[in-house]
């Protein structure tokens, strides 16, 4: 008996993965390994904003818009921005479609999440990567929104960025290297260089270069043993935590630890830590944790980058090729992480 792909995936039980795997162009130009870059944002571009994760309100919604339109952008809500479900911002199938329309809408030329919370790991096999693929945006956000940005990638290998969601401060800091990066297509050099910003604090020297991936520590591990995570094989990993005790993060750098993570990397970033505390216990301190687990690797890595939960942030192409410098605490992109033809 002749059995077809999908009959056999089916069997299999696989059938929702293969119907979500990317195919080629009409061109047959794209394999599936082939790297995306979204099309840049240009003045007067409508971009979407969604809310995949927790709640948000009406006047959240319009301090938002405001940020966005005085970038030169105007805004198109998602559907389901304003539904509630419980803590979610609407039920799982419904954010997730929020997600799915954007990307196939065409007026729409980029999509900024309006805040994390939690949810976004709940709607991962409800997006369709292969749409996606096909319609390649930008997706920035930062925190819970890490689930997007990492699973994306891995699934429909399109560049995505870490950076500020609708609802962040938009101080000039932020939007420079917003704009620089996904306006402008340059490769940026990062570095924290003002006296008022955190001092890095180098973990182990050296220099390296690799696919950059990572974002909130908790949301990625939480995300361990799921198949929405791209290859760790030499890549640069960063992470990013707030309101945690290091105990916390001990544990959780563990997990990546035994799961086989740390030890394929080439070089680790952890910007900040915000509002974590020893806790009451006796303790270590970040530093001692972070140097248990990353000096035995023999890879270069850093503490106090401008990534996380703090105002001044770096905007961060997950899946673009960078190169760090651990004793200047330096991200230097090696390519444009859009496409600006």
């Amino acid at each position: 008996m002749t059995i077809n792909r999908r009959q056999f995936l089916t069997t299999c039980g696989l059938a929702t993965l293969a119907t979500q795997i990317p195919t080629l162009t009409a061109e047959g130009k794209l394999s599936l390994n082939t790297v995306l870059k979204p099309p840049r944002l240009q003045v007067g571009d409508t971009v979407g904003l969604i809310a995949p994760a927790g709640i948000v309100d009406a006047k959240e919604i319009e301090a938002a818009e405001k940020s966005i339109s005085q970038l030169g952008l105007k805004v198109k809500q998602g559907k389901h921005i304003l539904d509630r479900y419980g803590y979610l911002a609407g039920r799982d199938s419904d954010r997730a479609d929020d997600v799915n329309s954007m990307f196939s809408d065409r007026s729409i030329k980029g999509i900024i999440a309006m805040r994390g919370g939690w949810g976004c790991n709940r709607i991962l096999p409800l997006l369709n990567y292969s749409l996606i693929r096909s319609h390649p945006k930008i997706l920035i956000g930062y925190s819970d929104i890490t689930t997007l940005l990492l699973a994306i990638n891995a699934r429909s290998r399109l560049i995505t960025f870490h950076g500020p969601v609708a609802t962040s401060t938009w101080n000039q800091f932020t939007v420079d290297y917003f704009q620089r990066i996904l306006f402008h297509g340059e490769a940026v050099t990062m570095q924290n260089s003002n006296a008022k910003e955190v001092q890095v604090e180098t973990i182990a020297p050296g220099r390296a270069r690799g696919k950059l991936i990572g974002g909130n520590l908790s949301v990625l591990s939480a995300m361990v043993g799921s198949p929405y995570l791209p290859s760790w094989n030499k890549s640069i990993l960063f992470i990013e935590e707030i309101g945690e005790d290091v105990y916390r993060v001990d544990r959780m750098l563990t997990q990546l630890k035994t799961a086989g993570i740390l030890n394929q990397i080439a070089g680790l970033i952890f910007g900040q830590c915000t509002n974590c505390s020893p806790g009451d216990e006796p303790s270590f301190t970040l530093i001692q944790v972070l140097q248990d687990h990353i000096i035995p690797l023999g890879i270069p890595a850093w503490y106090g980058s401008m990534i996380g939960h703090i105002k001044d942030k770096f905007t961060l192409p997950i899946g673009a090729e960078v190169e760090i410098d651990a004793d200047a605490g330096r991200i230097r992109m090696l390519e444009s992480a859009v496409n600006i033809i």
